[in-house]
């Protein structure tokens, strides 16, 4: 049995209650990873 190599397949984006930009990933063995990017007001 081989190393399992997590790849990350983007699944969408949003935007949260708070303003923050959402990146949502998977992997086909189920793992999940969500990043946040804090918005600077204008």
């Amino acid at each position: 049995m081989g190393n399992h190599v997590h790849v990350r397949v983007h699944q969408g984006m949003g935007v949260s209650d708070g303003g923050e930009l959402i990146e949502h990933y998977h992997c086909r063995c189920g793992e999940t990873w969500t990043k946040s990017y804090e918005v600077e007001d204008e």
